[in-house]
C-alpha cells in the first residue's frame, strides 16, 4: 500500500535530525514506499470550498547538512492525498487553531493525524483536567486573590502559561521568593488567558517522564532530567534523556485516558508524568521518539505508521460500503 503523505511542519531545513520526531515519521513513511510532500502552515490556501497547500515533493535521508531534497512547488489539493500529518510546533495560538479549522474540510476522507477538531478541543493543560485523580493540586485563574491563597496553602508552586510549550515561562516559586508580584504583572501583560498554578512536585528532580501513546497504548517512555538549578525538564529547556520504565501507576494513568484518546482519533499522543501525577497530554506535535528509540531499542515510528495505515484502511473500507 503506497500512500500520498503531506506533512504540515516548520521548514524541514530547520530540524535537528538527531532529535526531531517528524523526521523519523518521514523516514519511516519513505521506507514504506509512501510519497512525501512538505509544506508549512502559512502555505495553506482555502479557495472555492477546497483546501490546498503550496507544497513540494520531499525526500529525506540521515545525512547531516544534506538531510532533505525538495522538488518544485505545486498547488496541492489536500483532498487528493491520503494522509496529512499536522506536525508544526506550537504555540497553540489562533494561527494553530485556524489551521485545525481548515483541515476539517478534508478530514476524515483525507486522514489527518491527529484529528484536527480534537486537537483544537484538547489543549494540553486543559484536556488533562477532565480525568479524575491524575492531576497534582492545580489552579487555573487570573484572579490574584485565588493565586495568593493557593500559594499560602502550598508554599512551593509552579506558575506557567496555559498555552505555553517547551518549558517557556515556567517558574518555580518557593515560599520565600519575593518576585511573585512581578511575575504576575508580567503574565498579566503578556497573556490574555488564565494562568495555571500547580503544587511543586520535588519528584521532578528524578525525571519528568514523557510517555508516547499510539492509539491509546504505551509505545515507549523516557525520563527527562532537569539541569541543576532549573525546575524544567523539557528537552527544549535543556533536560537530559535517561532510560526508564513504566510504573504500575503510569500504566493505570495510560489505561484511564486511553478510551478518550481512541474515541477522539488522537493517534499520536505524548503525556508528561511527574511522580504519581499526570501534568500534560500533548496532542499537537508530540516529541521524544528518537530519545525513546535510542534508550529502549524500540521503533516508535513503526508503531505509529502501523496505526496510521490501519486507520486509513478502516476509513477506506467504510467509505466503500
Amino acid at each position: 500500500m503506497s500512500l500520498a503523505v503531506a506533512i504540515q511542519m516548520d521548514h524541514v531545513s530547520s530540524i535537528d535530525i538527531d532529535a526531531d520526531s517528524t523526521f523519523m515519521l518521514a523516514m519511516e513513511a519513505q521506507m514504506r514506499g509512501h510519497g512525501l510532500f512538505h509544506y508549512e502552515p502559512n502555505d495553506l490556501v482555502f479557495r472555492d470550498g477546497r483546501l490546498y497547500a503550496k507544497a513540494q515533493p520531499m525526500e529525506v535521508r540521515r545525512e547531516k547538512g544534506n538531510h532533505h531534497s525538495l522538488g518544485a512547488t505545486e498547488l496541492l489539493d489536500l483532498a487528493t492525498v491520503d494522509v496529512v500529518l499536522m506536525r508544526q510546533d506550537p504555540p497553540f495560538d489562533m494561527n494553530y487553531i485556524t489551521a485545525t479549522h481548515l483541515l476539517e474540510h478534508i478530514h476524515p476522507d483525507t486522514l489527518v493525524v491527529n484529528d484536527p477538531a480534537e486537537v483544537r478541543n484538547a489543549p494540553e493543560k486543559l484536556f488533562v483536567t477532565h480525568f479524575e485523580g491524575v492531576l497534582p493540586d492545580t489552579l487555573i485563574t487570573r484572579n490574584r486573590e485565588e493565586i495568593e491563597a493557593f500559594r499560602l496553602e502550598h508554599g512551593d508552586i509552579i506558575v506557567k502559561p496555559l498555552f505555553g510549550n517547551g518549558g517557556a515561562d515556567v517558574f518555580h516559586m518557593t515560599p520565600e521568593d519575593e518576585n511573585m508580584g512581578s511575575l504576575l504583572e508580567m503574565f498579566e501583560q503578556k497573556y490574555r488567558e488564565p494562568f495555571i498554578i500547580q503544587r511543586y512536585l520535588p519528584e521532578v528532580r528524578l525525571g519528568d517522564k514523557r510517555i508516547i501513546l499510539v492509539d491509546g497504548e504505551p509505545a515507549g517512555t523516557v525520563a527527562r532530567i532537569p539541569v541543576k538549578g532549573d525546575a524544567r525538564a523539557n528537552f527544549h529547556a535543556g533536560g537530559g534523556a535517561q532510560k526508564t520504565e513504566l510504573t504500575a501507576r503510569e500504566r493505570d494513568i495510560c489505561a484511564q485516558i486511553a478510551p478518550a484518546l481512541v474515541e477522539r482519533g488522537l493517534t499520536f499522543v505524548g503525556i508528561d508524568v511527574i511522580g504519581d501525577y499526570l501534568t500534560e497530554i500533548n496532542v499537537t506535535s508530540p516529541t521524544g521518539i528518537q530519545e525513546i528509540n535510542r534508550l529502549d531499542g524500540v521503533h516508535v515510528e513503526k508503531l505509529l505508521w502501523d496505526a496510521i495505515e490501519r486507520r486509513h484502511a478502516d476509513g477506506h473500507d467504510r467509505r466503500a460500503m
